[in-house]
């Protein structure tokens, strides 16, 4: 039999192969925007060098006669300058704003949606604080990209551009000494920026990290307290911090030591190109402007590279970050839809597993050989020991992860060929830990089908034995719950969870130890309305109280990834096997494993 196997892995969109190619993708989608920017900038810039020249004119008009009006002039032009100058530069920062936010919201979005697709194995591995700072502080590098190059690159850039020409004015030499000199200084500015990419690097990442062990020490604060944890918690994360502080410090005093280098060159060449132009006035060569022009573009020239030449270090330091975002959030997605893949067409509920086999990447396999079919509308129980593969069997059939041998078929289409978003369409869940928004209740329940009316939600929440915790609560149904529903008990978070399951009313029902936290006589009762409430959909229920399976057609018993029983509760007792011991153990209040 020939089975469709899932692609092993996608490949990267091109904007996530490198943090060149990611900045370009995105100037791209506002490129007239940036190009009007680059217009505006170069435009402000002129104005300022020019200003400096204007000012040479008004020193010589003023050293002449008095009579002559070449002073007001120059003044004029001068006065002129300064406020369309003002002008450019506040429209450069209007269309930067502009242009930068609406980059930092795509990009926040289209580095979720990529997150979004990756398989819970990867969420399993990384903090999930450690990725939300990561999309949010990549949003926030790009601006700081921007800014430095709107700020403090472009106008150093075009102010040497125009320097060197005025210079020419004045003096060959000295628009040859000047233009040889600054490309020595950035050059070697450069140099030593490069030498210290991976110190940027490291504190990117340092930081990151950092940012999201707190949240994760945060998120579970309970496990802290109840375990009289506060002072090893405290150890640890102060010595995540002192490694996050060593590294920012290597960082960042090698940015220091290269203002260092910057300062010691501008002091040569700021004093030896005043000496210089002094000692031309003197011959008579130059003019008393000359001399005030080449004082004053000098010292904004060199400002203006030691400010560029350190604002390219950070750059290297903001796409340090970018690359360490893009190193853990672009991992190649590992379950992902083929191209043009079709939605699923539900037709009833019929599930099929044929031959299928998965491991986690150990040798030993959580399913093995796995045929099963169940047919529609049917209420099967599953049951065995831990690491059975029960919870296994439930996410291979949301396909959160694929098989690697076999296939699995709902109502006859094999789910490695539909989309993943049809194929969870027609799947209502409810895990045995159910996390919650940090929403209403009406609004977690509503998550399930949001176009729900509120008596459809009501509806759900009665069926679910909601009701009666909720008309106790201080805002009823616009009670908000907390972070991942920890202002509800355990039982009461489940029972939001199976409302949610009702609510959808998918043609599938699966059911993760949903009710493991109620009590022996709620889960009887919720168990009733379930069969009663999905009397037409296929009920998928792992279930730790055999007793709750009672009503249900048919219950499968797994054990070391494999179906080694199959039957009714009373057929399955009557066989003396796995189950009825297994029944016999839970009677005496006593575990497989205990037993064991």
């Amino acid at each position: 039999m020939r089975y469709l196997k899932p692609q092993a892995s996608s490949p990267l969109p091109p904007f996530l192969e490198g943090s060149a190619a990611f900045i370009r993708h995105y100037v791209r989608r506002q490129l007239p925007q940036f190009i009007i920017l680059a217009v505006l900038v170069i435009s402000a810039a002129s104005c300022a060098v020019a200003i400096q020249y204007v000012m040479k004119v008004l020193v010589d008009a003023m050293a002449g006669p008095r009579e002559g009006s070449a002073a007001q002039t120059a003044l004029a032009i001068f006065i002129s300058l300064i406020a369309v100058e003002s002008i450019l530069w506040r429209l450069c920062g209007w269309l930067g704003c502009k242009a930068t936010l609406a980059i930092g919201v795509q990009m926040r979005l289209d580095l979720f949606d990529f997150l979004n697709g990756q398989p819970m194995k990867y969420f399993a591995e990384n903090l999930a604080g450690s990725l939300g700072q990561r999309v949010t502080a990549t949003a926030g590098n790009f601006g700081a990209l921007t800014n430095i190059v709107i700020w403090r690159v472009a106008p150093p850039a075009v102010d040497f551009i125009g320097t060197v020409i005025v210079f020419t004015v004045v003096d060959w030499w000295m628009a040859v000494a000047l233009a040889s000199a600054v490309v020595v200084i950035m050059g070697g500015l450069l140099a030593f920026g490069e030498r210290g990419k991976h110190l940027h690097r490291t504190y990117a990442s340092y930081a990151n990290e950092v940012g999201g062990s707190l949240i994760d020490v945060i998120t579970n604060m309970w496990s802290i307290k109840a375990f009289s944890a506060r002072s090893r918690e405290h150890a640890r994360l102060a010595a995540s911090f002192r490694a996050e502080a060593d590294a920012q410090r290597d960082s960042w005093m090698y940015t220091e030591k290269a203002r260092l280098i910057h300062d010691i060159a501008l002091w040569v060449m700021a004093g030896g190109m005043l000496a210089w132009a002094v000692r031309q006035w003197s011959r008579g060569e130059i003019t008393p402007g000359d001399v005030v022009l080449v004082s004053a573009l000098t010292f904004r020239i060199l400002h203006g590279s030691r400010d560029m030449a350190l604002s390219l270090v950070d750059m290297v330091q903001h796409f340090g970050f970018i690359e360490d975002t893009l190193r853990i959030i672009g991992q190649p997605q590992t379950v992902v839809d083929r191209p043009q893949a079709p939605a699923i067409r539900p037709r009833g509920g019929a599930i099929e597993f044929r031959q299928v086999s998965f491991t986690y990447g150990t040798d030993v396999e959580a399913i093995h050989n796995l045929d099963l079919s169940i047919p529609p509308g049917q209420k099967v129980g599953i049951v065995g020991p831990s690491g059975a593969g029960k919870s296994t069997f439930v996410h291979l059939l949301q396909r959160l992860y694929d098989v690697q041998g076999g296939q699995i078929l709902v109502d006859g289409q094999p789910i490695a060929s539909v989309t993943q978003d049809s194929l969870r369409e027609a799947l209502a869940v409810v895990p045995q830990e159910i996390l919650l928004f940090h929403r209403t209740v009406m609004e977690n329940i509503r998550f399930a089908r949001p176009e729900a009316s509120d008596e459809e939600v009501h509806a759900a929440a009665r069926a679910a034995h909601c009701e009666a915790f909720i008309s106790r609560l201080p805002e009823g149904y616009d009670t908000l719950v907390g972070e991942r529903g920890i202002k509800l008990s355990g039982g009461q978070r489940q029972r939001i969870g199976i409302a949610r399951a009702f609510l959808k009313a998918a043609p599938v029902i699966v059911l993760d130890e949903a009710t493991s936290a109620l009590d022996t006589e709620s889960e009887l009762v919720i168990q009733a309305s379930l069969v009663k409430m999905f009397r037409d959909r296929t009920v998928i229920a792992v279930a730790h109280r055999l007793s709750t399976l009672s009503s249900f057609d048919r219950i499968l018993v797994m054990n070391g990834g494999r179906v080694v029983e199959d039957g009714d509760a009373a057929e399955l007792r009557a066989q003396g096997g796995l189950f009825a011991r297994m029944w016999r153990l839970q009677a005496e209040g006593l575990t497989l494993d205990a037993a064991e």
